[in-house]
């Protein structure tokens, strides 16, 4: 159930980029670099290698877009609480 609330929750951030807020081409390539390496952590966790770095990826995406992008902001939290329930 985790994997799937992540999935849901890229699923999500998916769609907010693809609705272009105003970012910045390094934000774009930020978060798109987070994107695949939240799928990368998809793929681990099923053979149970966490990646224990990841989140303090997304906490430091949370705060980088948390003034200027309240809403990028709270699907990364999404995803960071989805990555805490997967014991990641």
């Amino acid at each position: 159930m985790p994997a799937r609330d992540l999935q849901q929750q890229l699923e999500t951030l998916r769609d907010q980029l693809a609705q272009d807020p105003p970012l910045s081409e390094e934000e774009r390539a930020s978060l798109y670099v987070l994107t695949q390496e939240i799928e990368a952590q998809l793929a681990r966790h099923a053979a149970a290698a966490p990646d224990a770095t990841l989140v303090d990826g997304v906490h430091l995406a949370v705060e980088r877009f948390e003034a200027s992008h309240p809403t990028l902001a709270g699907t990364l939290r999404n995803i960071m609480q989805s990555l805490a329930n997967m014991g990641i």
